[in-house]
């Protein structure tokens, strides 16, 4: 289970929220600037909250009280960011495999290797090509690779799909939503789009000005609506 209680002040705004989550797709929505991005930089560790606490399935990151605050590099969170920040001089299957100690994972506790994840997400073909040679529905299957590459216990998304056309939107859509059941883990997205929320949430956190204005959850009520058919 994922706990934050995050509190973070910049000039003009203050980001004080507070929420937990088990399983499935969280979606974080709302308007540019209400803290949806920090809020995903502080659950990995690229930002430290002024105060608050995270922990994952029991394991805490950061925690202003006891003054813990374990680094990104040890959370073992993985971040898919909106623009794939991709190496262009590096192959697909080096990037996927960017940030694995010596490009090995022998020995240090993991269970699958980079062609395992390039072929889950059907890209293996595309392995020895560089940034430069892929669409955009590719360079967001090698972004998503290479947050898996790590087994995250979690992972999160920023706007994963804005730049993607509508067959592919849609199509990675379903994907995120299989890789999900498949992966077994909380998925943290952040989106602009209302359709991309309501296909993709298992539940909803509206933001407005740093603060949650609203929590739902759109798959509990998609399942009473079947139930009383």
């Amino acid at each position: 289970m994922l706990k934050a209680e995050i509190h973070k002040q910049y000039p003009g705004i203050t980001i004080d929220v507070a929420f937990e989550f088990e399983r499935g797709i969280l979606v974080l929505f709302g308007p540019s600037g209400s803290g949806k991005t920090t809020i995903l930089d502080c659950i990995a560790g690229l930002q430290q909250p002024d105060a608050g606490c995270i922990s994952l399935n029991g394991k805490s990151f950061y925690s202003s009280a006891d003054r813990i605050a374990v680094p990104a590099r040890k959370r073992r969170i993985g971040y898919v960011f909106q623009h794939y920040a991709l190496f262009p001089h590096l192959t697909v299957k080096e990037n996927t495999m960017y940030g694995i100690p010596k490009h090995c994972k022998g020995g240090k506790g993991y269970r699958i290797g980079a062609l395992d994840v390039l072929e889950m997400l059907k890209i293996v073909h595309l392995q020895d090509r560089y940034p430069s040679q892929l669409s955009g529905g590719e360079k967001q299957r090698v972004a998503l690779a290479r947050a898996l590459m790590v087994e995250p216990e979690l992972l999160l998304l920023d706007e994963p799909l804005s730049a993607l056309d509508h067959v592919n939107r849609k199509n990675l859509q379903a994907e995120l939503k299989q890789l999900q059941r498949i992966w077994m883990i909380p998925f943290v997205l952040v989106t602009h789009s209302r359709r991309e929320m309501q296909r993709l949430a298992d539940e909803i956190i509206f933001l407005d000005k740093g603060k949650k204005s609203l929590s739902v959850f759109p798959a509990l009520r998609r399942q009473s609506i079947e139930l009383s058919v």
